[in-house]
């Protein structure tokens, strides 16, 4: 028994222009959208697992001036 995997199918409706000038434009229009929505969602993915960091990173960061830093670190070289 072979078994076959069927990829979800997502409609959309598009304004009737934007069909018209896609027409004029051939292109793989079905690779050019899953792959649109492929980087899209690693995107959101993305910014999901920044924000859910973003607080723990927080409660790590230094307090101190930068600047005072470098002005004691000038001082010890002189």
């Amino acid at each position: 028994m072979v078994k076959t995997f069927m990829s979800p199918t997502f409609t959309i409706r598009i304004p009737q222009e934007l069909k018209k000038k896609m027409e004029k434009n051939p292109a793989g229009w079905s690779q050019e959208i899953r792959d649109f929505l492929e980087e899209r969602v690693k995107q959101m993915e993305l910014m999901k697992t920044l924000e859910e960091i973003e607080p723990r990173a927080e409660k790590r960061k230094t307090r101190i001036d930068s600047t005072t830093l470098i002005r004691e670190d000038r001082e010890r070289q002189n």
